[in-house]
């Protein structure tokens, strides 16, 4: 099976069957076009996951052409070829949607490289959207995204117990999308059609909390001035929704127990007796059994409330979960910010995956949402992330390292026991040098590069390297040749 179908639209001959020839050795299935015309009709005749667009065709300007593409299909990654390569013209090229672009002469790893990670791209969009129409059809939670065994579970939990009128306890971190859970019973709930109330009692003050949920007769305290509903009367036939249920007084906790078991309550300062239909959902980011081990919660309560549990996992244990959030806050950030469709780096998107998300998926989605209104390009990487994730990947690579560089204490087992303990000099050295390897392995030793992700002048890293007896490696020269077949010599990385 081939790894990828690619059109290649270029009106010289000698660079068509070249990357014809290069590109079927990395097992591409490719189609060739000389004009832009030829091209366009190739696309109306078969899908392709990748487009190698020459900027200068004798019958149209590429530029143009990959607008007019990019209005027939937006997803389609295109990179084009130039003989100019400028910042202007890269400029052009991400504003006009293209994935990347190529100058000749190339590097033919380079550019395999390029392609194979484009074509890649083009793959994981495509079956995250298969993946959500997928969901769509088994649950219609329009609102909640996720493929992993962990949410599927969830899922088909909540796909159980809405249609039921039985209180819910949903648990989870802070961050989680308790929330979206509770909505998502209620509106795949007989109860769809009523209102679906969310209580935040932690934002509540205590002496208000009541007056919100039961309400009050005129006159019950001082700035009664006229009788309110509650929004327990609000919620009649419909579903009351209370997000962190820890942070309920013991004295509150007492009404909400009989409203759950007799569903009847009186306003403040009333008399009458009101009866209500009413649902109840409950969330909390802490363990209630613990707290009611404690003191803190009470116990009938928590059973009134644990009829039916729903846990929810962190990001960091579901994070093939991932790749479809990121698609789904970049659709609904760039429609928000009014912007083309944009996308993250591959090197991005490794960093979007391997962080752990203590903020779960609202710090991802904020992570996003910065990302999309700073972005400039439709291609976006790795700077445009929260320092946080750019830098926490490199620090746990040091902690682990750690445990291997210092001397155990006395005591310990491992450890160099037997050489001498180094100096708190030498160990600050060693992480240095750790760190700066670490970056170059991930910039192909670029050091120019690096010295930008460090936020430092290049003259500082320079002096660093020297310092610390770091190595600069060597990397092959872009290719010599009409399309990138000549071997030239390879060069030093330093100050590239």
């Amino acid at each position: 099976m081939p790894k990828g179908n690619i059109l290649v639209v270029d009106d010289e001959a000698e660079i068509r069957e070249g990357l014809r020839e290069l590109l079927a050795t990395e097992n591409f299935e490719v189609t060739l076009a000389e004009t832009g015309a030829a091209g366009l009709q190739k696309l109306e005749e078969r899908p392709f996951d990748l487009m190698l667009l020459d900027v200068s065709l004798p019958d149209r300007n590429g530029i143009d052409m990959l607008r007019e593409i990019r209005q027939r299909d937006p997803n389609l990654a295109i990179i084009l070829i130039t003989a100019y390569g400028s910042i202007d013209m890269a400029r052009a090229a991400f504003k006009s949607g293209a994935q990347d672009y190529i100058a000749k002469p190339w590097n033919n790893d380079e550019l395999i490289a390029q392609i194979s990670l484009a074509v890649e791209g083009r793959r994981l969009r495509e079956e995250n959207l298969h993946l959500k129409r997928a969901l769509k059809q088994r649950y219609n939670f329009p609102n909640i995204v996720g493929k992993s065994e962990k949410m599927l579970a969830v899922l088909d939990l909540v796909t159980q117990v809405a249609p039921s009128r039985s209180t819910v306890l949903i648990s989870g971190e802070s961050g989680t999308g308790k929330e979206l859970i509770a909505k998502a019973i209620h509106s795949s709930s007989a109860r769809a059609d009523k209102a679906f109330i969310p209580v935040n009692t932690g934002s509540i003050p205590v002496d208000l909390l009541e007056s919100q949920l039961f309400g009050h007769v005129k006159g019950a305290f001082t700035s009664a001035v006229a009788s309110k509903k509650g929004l327990f009367e609000v919620a009649d036939q419909g579903t009351i929704f209370f997000d962190e249920i820890s942070t309920v007084s013991h004295e509150t906790q007492a009404k909400l127990l009989r409203v759950i078991q007799e569903r009847e309550f009186m306003r403040l300062g009333g008399t009458e007796t009101i009866k209500v239909d009413v649902r109840i959902l409950a969330a909390s980011n802490e363990d209630l059994r613990k707290l009611v081990r404690e003191g803190r919660f009470r116990e009938d309560l928590y059973h009134r409330l644990n009829v039916i549990s729903i846990h929810l996992p962190p990001l960091r244990e579901r994070k093939e979960d991932i790749p479809l959030l990121v698609d789904r806050f970049l659709e609904q950030f760039c429609r928000d910010n009014a912007k083309p469709p944009r996308a993250f780096t591959h090197g991005a998107m490794k960093l979007l995956m391997d962080y752990d998300w203590p903020g779960n998926i609202r710090e991802l989605e904020n992570a996003v949402e910065r990302a999309v209104v700073l972005s400039t390009q439709e291609t976006m990487d790795a700077d445009l992330l929260p320092e946080g994730v750019r830098t926490r990947e490199i620090v746990k690579g040091v902690r682990l390292q750690l445990a291997e560089f210092l001397p155990p204490l006395p005591g310990e087992i491992g450890g160099r026991a037997s050489a001498p303990p180094p100096s708190l000099f030498e160990i600050l050295e060693e992480v240095e040098r750790r760190i700066i390897v670490d970056m170059l392995e991930r910039t192909n030793w670029n050091q120019t590069e690096a010295a930008e992700r460090f936020q430092i002048p290049l003259s500082t890293l320079n002096q660093k390297i020297k310092r610390l007896g770091i190595e600069t490696r060597r990397r092959p020269a872009p290719a010599r040749g009409a399309f990138g077949y000549g071997e030239g010599p390879a060069e030093f990385s330093a100050g590239k």
